[in-house]
């Protein structure tokens, strides 16, 4: 689970702020997300000209803002061949990364894609219909995700006539039922993404309204914790073999820092084997460093010979759990349900290990947030879109963290072992989800 761009530089991680976008079909995300662009001035030249054109085809006097994503969106849907759009712009405070996610109750499992690196999700809302079920859905699974900060948009106030007590009504709704899933802290934001109000610019239409407009809270939204003051974590993605120009072997284990510093000189453990050692060497794009810190890629070499492969993690004190006994709270994606019983490929970080579902003792409605346990003689299951939680027993020992601790290295996927297809997407806690 991820964006696809990703900082090759803590200061580049330090500026740049990733958001979700989800809502209702319906509820005007499209002209919400080509507002924020085009206010924002994040559009090149002929992107807006192709959208005045295909405006003014259709017989509109303005620019339709919803053309700039639902080009992209149409694709997706179709063919699920794109699950998310990722928008990228930038104002002077501030770059961000957006991930836009469709509407449709069928394509809630791809919010799991969009969210699971976000910093703040915008939960879109029609005033004139409130919360649905899939405001819900998406709240819920912002809040599983660890999203930190969530913004309620109520979208199209000019429809209701910019009344306050609309707002505020669906403010306190939305705030109620977020407290449940201890999501403590909500802004929100009356706006009418049609005509620009609060978006980028201050609305004259709801004078009633003296909090700082959409974009402004995005620019001011603080940035999650640093992940470099996180214990180390370094999943071994490639293991580089060669010969130096002195005929000496050059032996190197690269992949991207999670989380942590490594410094040259440092004690690590190498995960699952448990051995230690120390940190001999750090190369960064091929120079030599002293330190390095997440989210930089890196090559370590080590002190010791000691056996590196591909999916061990090399980490510093406080280990991750090693544990073959996994517990998730978990969001199903496929069509096929996940049963107990079911064998699976668990794919985490960069190691993927045989595992068998053991229990599903309950799913949860997200409506009323309410456990859902099988009836009596029947298996535990989850359908497409469904959470639940979800018990694992591994073949071998994973080095796992607890997913509020760390998300990249407390996140895994359960993959179908005979297609390869990706199943579901878990989110490792000891607790109750």
């Amino acid at each position: 689970m991820g964006t696809p761009t990703t900082p090759t530089t803590p200061a580049e991680a330090a500026s740049l702020l990733r958001l979700v976008t989800a809502g209702s079909v319906d509820d005007g995300k499209s002209t919400l997300v080509g507002r924020l662009l085009h206010d924002s001035q994040s559009l090149l030249t002929d992107q807006l000209a192709a959208v005045v054109e295909a405006s003014q085809v259709r017989g509109l006097d303005t620019p339709d803002l919803a053309l700039f994503t639902d080009g992209l969106r149409a694709e997706r849907e179709q063919g699920i061949t794109i699950d998310v759009a990722y928008r990228h712009f930038a104002t002077p405070r501030r770059r961000f990364i957006l991930a836009d996610t469709p509407g449709h109750v069928q394509y809630t499992r791809n919010m799991v894609t969009g969210a699971s690196t976000a910093e703040v999700a915008l939960i879109l809302v029609d005033a004139r219909a409130g919360l649905g079920e899939q405001t819900r859905r998406h709240t819920a699974v912002a809040a599983l995700l660890g999203v930190p900060h969530v913004v309620l948009v109520v979208n199209k106030m000019d429809l209701v006539g910019h009344a306050e007590p609309v707002f505020a009504a669906i403010t306190e709704e939305f705030t109620r039922y977020a407290a449940a899933l201890d999501v403590l802290h909500v802004d929100a934001v009356p706006v009418s993404a049609l005509h620009g109000d609060n978006v980028v610019t201050p609305s004259t239409g709801m004078p009633w309204y003296q909090g700082p407009t959409l974009l402004e809270k995005l620019e001011t939204a603080p940035i999650g914790a640093d992940p470099a003051a996180r214990p180390a974590r370094l999943p071994v993605q490639y293991v580089i073999r060669a010969r130096t120009s002195g005929h000496r072997e050059y032996r190197g284990y690269a992949g991207q820092l999670t989380s942590g510093r490594l410094r040259v000189g440092d004690p690590v453990t190498i995960l699952p084997a448990g051995i230690t050692t120390t940190i001999a060497a750090l190369d960064v794009l091929g120079e030599p460093y002293d330190e390095a810190q997440a989210p930089q890629s890196v090559a370590v070499r080590l002190a010791d010979d000691v056996d590196v492969s591909r999916g061990d993690m090399i980490a510093a004190d406080p280990l991750p759990q090693m544990t073959r006994d996994v517990a998730a709270t978990a969001v199903h994606l496929a069509e096929r349900p996940l049963s107990t019983g079911d064998k699976v490929l668990l794919k985490h970080t960069t190691r993927t290990v045989r595992a068998v579902v053991t229990d599903i003792p309950y799913s949860i409605a997200v409506d009323t947030l309410a456990r859902v346990e099988p009836t009596d003689g029947e298996r535990g299951r989850l359908r497409m879109n469904d959470i639940g939680r979800v018990l694992l027993r591994t073949a071998e020992p994973v080095a796992m963290d607890d997913y509020r601790d760390h998300r990249d290295t407390g996140s895994f996927l359960l993959i179908d072992p005979a297609g390869g297809d990706t199943l579901t997407a878990g989110l490792h806690t000891e607790g109750p989800a």
